[in-house]
């Protein structure tokens, strides 16, 4: 029997678990498939950390998160974790290895990942001009001309936000209506830097040792392809949330989901069923953000000890 199970090592797990342990919890588990760090670690650049003046890889930026959480007892479990179950106030973790560890509290921070669309060097230039985030990497793209990928809210939201930065952003979709709401389609179509490729596909992403320099559009129509010479690419296709564990035996979640899988929790990172947080990308309305899951984890951390102590 632990005390606390924290499901997922990126910023978000991390954080929770140096707030837990700081703060008292004298058993906390981490428990991560791999070393800790997240998806934030396959990122080439981060700059916009605060406190951080340094550019630093992903890897390079998280490798001391994971010194300083170890410092104050966090336990990490290199095992992966297939589903978590509650029996009245105890918590069962199953792992695949077979065994199963119980815990009074768990911390679900397992996050999500942006869909990938399998069109030729995307994997190739992936974090080398094909980006998922505008707030992170738009600024890279200062006075220039950037492609998006996409007819959603986000694809749209995000084009919108380039604007802000860039000289000219085209927006592709394979087909001539939008997904998204109709008050964002309008704003974009105002929107004198946007400028619409539709109904089209990209065929390829193509570049250097320098990154992206080109990609190939597809007319759907009339089959006739073009190049467009853009630096980079921002792909809004859909996010899969990681919750898998969270799915039980009779087909349900094991706490509150919105209509895309993730947890629905309030402020302070609690879900309908007591004791179970959920924390990062993984929880509702996630800003998808380092910043932000670390302090969604700082606050997950908190919460735990206050429920711990509350339950003794």
């Amino acid at each position: 029997m632990i005390d606390l199970a924290i499901i997922g090592g990126g910023p978000a797990g991390l954080s929770a678990g140096l707030y837990a342990t700081r703060g008292g919890i004298k058993d906390v588990v981490l428990f991560e498939k791999g070393m800790p760090g997240g998806q934030i670690t396959g990122s080439s650049e981060i700059e916009n950390y605060p406190g951080v003046k340094e550019v630093l890889s992903g890897l390079d930026f998280m490798e001391p998160w994971q010194e300083q959480c170890f410092r104050f007892g966090l336990k990490h479990e290199m095992v992966e974790v297939s589903t978590i179950t509650k029996e009245g106030k105890i918590f069962k973790i199953f792992q695949n290895d077979g065994k199963v560890v119980e815990a009074r509290s768990v911390i679900v921070t397992t996050g999500g990942r942006p869909k990938r669309t399998g069109i030729k060097g995307e994997d190739e230039f992936w974090g080398k001009g094909v980006s998922t985030c505008a707030t992170c990497d738009g600024f890279f793209y200062k006075n220039k001309e950037v492609a998006v990928l996409g007819g959603g809210d986000t694809a749209l939201e995000e084009a919108i936000y380039l604007t802000k930065m860039c000289k000219k952003v085209y927006v592709i979709h394979r087909r001539s209506e939008f997904r998204a709401a109709p008050i964002t389609v309008e704003h974009a179509k105002k929107n004198e830097k946007i400028q619409f490729i539709t109904p089209a596909t990209v065929e390829e992403i193509k570049g250097d040792n320098g990154g992206v320099n080109s990609i190939t559009i597809k007319n759907i129509q009339t089959n006739q392809t073009t190049q467009l010479d853009v630096p980079g690419i921002f792909i809004f296709v859909g996010y899969e949330v990681n919750n898998n564990i969270l799915k039980q035996s009779n087909g349900t979640m094991l706490c509150e989901c919105d209509q895309y899988g993730s947890m629905i929790v309030d402020l302070n990172m609690r879900t309908n069923i007591e004791g179970l947080f959920g924390a990062g990308d993984i929880r509702t309305k996630a800003s998808k953000q380092v910043i932000c899951a670390a302090g969604d984890g700082a606050t997950a951390g908190l919460e735990a000890i206050a429920y711990l102590d509350s339950h003794k």
